[in-house]
């Protein structure tokens, strides 16, 4: 069942969804006060929520206490501003007790990521994303990728649940996405039940879910150019296709291409990108690796390609 509050504090802000990466000092522990640095800066620049300790923070490596933590963290240093939703994962049991731990924290909701490894049929993901929601007292996003792929009937009986408020598409079949959305929209007139395209970088089909109806979507390229995201981000929602253009063919095509040349580059890659912007973030944990120093390099010259581009628009040069 849909909760007015937090489905309308996600949408209140213009801006797109922000998804910080965990910051590590030298000792490889959390570093609380990189990770609030992280998270302000987002703030600042415009996002209109803060998805904590999700798949960009490198939910998989956290323990239970330094979830808590960065949750708490990062509830402190929003201070309101915008909504908390914090990731919970792995077998039911387990995803109970980190929603239990970012209620303790704070948070505003939950995004339900994929169970552990486990390929189940659908009654048996229906029964554990129903368990989650029943847990707290926290609005839940289920997260459709990998293991957790569902029927329209499927995400009917999701939104008609107590507590799930929408569908986060980490998958990519559109087919199936617009006939989850006719499904709902058809079982349930009168509900308003959140989407949001979770690919993992959603900008380069934002045009294809917006023909869906699908106009929130997570920012990984938030996290580490701001600017170049918010410009797109504006840029999409108004029409102006000559930007869109230009950014998806001279910075989101490359970084995509790039993200495509490494594993787990859906995290590492991004989490270089914030130390690039000068903000010591620290490495991945294993088993996650980092980028190599060409890789590096190459990420350097795509931002840079992104930001010329933004500088020219600015100075009248192109559309």
């Amino acid at each position: 069942m849909t909760s007015a509050p937090l489905a309308a504090r996600l949408t209140a802000v213009a801006g797109p969804l922000f998804f910080p990466v965990t910051a590590y000092g030298p000792d490889g522990g959390v570093d609380l006060a990189a990770f609030r640095a992280h998270v302000r800066a987002g703030v600042d620049a415009g996002a209109a929520a803060v998805f904590a300790c999700c798949g960009t923070g490198e939910f998989h490596a956290l323990t239970p206490e330094e979830f808590r933590l960065v949750v708490a963290a990062a509830v402190e240093e929003t201070a309101g501003a915008v909504p908390v939703v914090a990731g919970a994962g792995y077998g039911t049991a387990l995803a109970v007790r980190y929603a239990r731990l970012a209620e303790e924290a704070g948070a505003d909701g939950l995004l339900a990521m994929p169970p552990y490894l486990v390929v189940a049929d659908q009654e048996g993901l229906l029964g554990h994303y129903t368990a989650l929601a029943a847990a707290t007292g926290l609005e839940t996003i289920v997260y459709q990728r990998d293991n957790a792929v569902f029927t329209p009937e499927t995400v009917l009986a999701l939104a008609r649940t107590p507590g799930i408020i929408g569908l986060k598409d980490g998958y990519g079949d559109l087919d199936l996405m617009q006939r989850i959305v006719s499904a709902v929209r058809t079982g349930l007139p009168d509900q308003d039940f959140l989407y949001f395209n979770g690919l993992p970088t959603a900008e380069l089909t934002g045009l294809a879910y917006r023909g869906i109806g699908v106009t929130l979507y997570s920012s990984a390229v938030f996290a580490f150019a701001p600017d170049i995201a918010l410009a797109f981000h504006r840029a999409l929602g108004s029409g102006d296709d000559d930007l869109v253009n230009g950014l998806l063919d001279h910075f989101y095509r490359p970084l995509v291409e790039l993200r495509a040349k490494g594993r787990g580059y859906a995290v590492s890659l991004v989490k270089a990108g914030v130390r690039l912007g000068g903000l010591a973030v620290g490495e991945v944990r294993t088993p996650l690796t980092e980028p190599p120093a060409a890789h590096i390099e190459e990420l350097t010259g795509i931002i840079a390609s992104g930001r010329a581009l933004l500088e020219k628009r600015r100075a009248g040069e192109v559309k």
